[in-house]
């Protein structure tokens, strides 16, 4: 069975961190990009960021560029995402989804996803 798992939201301070992780069961994450999105409640989703299934390429968006840092872990079949510098429009319910495309900016091109986990950056 295709699964995905997020973990690792929580409440942290403005200026924070957290690292959520992607976990995969029923394929080999490698073989596909895997992206983080966000949702936060009256507001579109959001993709933050991706990691191509080679590695070779990452993306971030504006709003987190140079705070949010995505990688994967083949061993562990995990993919994370490090985000510094967490502010109050940061809070959302963060995904994790995974695409076969070489490269994937757009929700529609994500096949499997997690059930999300909540990020709440306040004081």
């Amino acid at each position: 069975q295709v699964q995905l798992v997020e973990s690792g939201g929580g409440l942290v301070q403005p200026g924070g961190s957290l690292r959520l992780s992607c976990a995969a069961s029923g394929f080999t994450l490698d073989d596909y990009t895997i992206g983080w999105f966000r949702q936060a409640p009256g507001k579109e989703r959001e993709e933050t960021s991706c990691i191509s299934s080679s590695d070779v390429s990452t993306y971030y968006a504006n709003s987190v560029k140079g705070r949010f840092t995505i990688s994967r872990d083949n061993a562990k079949n995990t993919v994370y995402l490090h985000m510094d510098s967490l502010k109050p429009e940061d809070t959302a319910v963060y995904y994790c989804a995974a695409s076969p495309n070489t490269i994937a900016t757009m929700a529609v091109e994500y096949k499997y996803w997690g059930q999300g986990t909540q990020v709440t950056v306040s004081s």
